[in-house]
């Protein structure tokens, strides 16, 4: 783990369940990363008009428009093409990883989140 206080990137999480909001927020909020959190597809939506995130962290079993179809939306973002997207899920059934991967997310985090890992995991997908 890092455990600086410099700034390690900015993040957006997108999560509907509002105790991991919180426990992502807390644990990369301690290794300097700044985390914005999005509850459903359309308020991260809202969000990326204004906000430029280093990474995005995608809850794919989001209600309404699930995490695939919102990853796709956002690839089609011009302004939002080239930022990494990790998605995190409880899915892991075969195949999942490979829906994943061609929704347009970058990397594939598996739930529960190992918040002794979890930093060291974002910061491999944020440019420097």
């Amino acid at each position: 783990m890092m455990l600086n206080s410099q700034h390690a990137g900015t993040i957006l999480y997108v999560e509907d369940d509002a105790n991991n909001r919180t426990l992502i927020r807390r644990v990369l909020g301690a290794e300097g990363f700044t985390v914005h959190e999005a509850a459903s597809a359309a308020s991260a939506l809202e969000l990326l008009k204004t906000l430029h995130p280093d990474l995005i962290l995608m809850d794919i079993n989001l209600p309404i428009m699930d995490g695939y179809t919102l990853t796709a939306q956002i690839r089609r973002l011009p302004a939002m093409s080239a930022i990494p997207i990790l998605a995190l899920t409880a899915n892991v059934m075969q195949g999942d990883r490979e829906r994943s991967l061609q929704a347009g997310c970058d990397g594939y985090i598996q739930k529960p989140i190992d918040i002794d890992t979890i930093a060291d995991q974002v910061q491999k997908f944020i440019k420097s």
